[in-house]
């Protein structure tokens, strides 16, 4: 989609499931965008469709996930599931994080502030910051107006 042809379709599917989340949305994209396709699937994932443009050769195949995905079914590229699967079997996220990394998202999971977490680790509120940013870069966390990186992180954590 314009502007960029990037992953304009994917945000904008999302979008519309945020909204509205009983319309159906088939993606038809060139490729997988491995972020965005589990925000999209992390909820209902009811009337969800994901197919890749070049492998859709049949009109009749196409018709028929179309069909099956406006009924409140699915309809996933064997490519797209392969790619979603092969990034849930890497090594723990968590994995790459430093030990200070690691015990700052630790206090963050119990509920702690930046600065109540500085004050238990004895360093300043600024290293606390750092170790945050620099978690959110590791566990590859969306900058985005309707998530909070901060809960996404914690939810990351309690998955391992």
């Amino acid at each position: 989609m314009p502007p960029s042809h990037t992953d304009e379709g994917l945000r904008a599917a999302l979008t519309i499931r945020e909204r509205w989340p009983d319309t159906a949305v088939l993606v038809l994209s060139q490729y997988v965008e491995k972020r965005y396709t589990t925000e999209l699937l992390t909820g209902d994932p009811a009337g969800i469709g994901y197919l890749l443009k070049d492998r859709v050769v049949q009109v009749g195949e196409f018709l028929d996930a179309l069909d099956r995905v406006a009924a409140g079914g699915t309809a996933f590229d064997p490519e797209v599931v392969r790619q979603l699967l092969a990034r849930t079997t890497h090594t723990d996220p968590l994995a790459r994080l430093t030990p200070r990394e690691r015990d700052v998202l630790d206090l963050m999971a119990q509920g702690h502030t930046n600065a109540s977490i500085a004050a238990q680790l004895h360093v300043s509120q600024s290293a606390v910051e750092k170790h945050v940013n620099a978690l959110f870069d590791k566990l590859a966390l969306p900058r985005t107006a309707t998530h909070s990186r901060r809960i996404l992180a914690v939810l990351r954590y309690l998955e391992t």
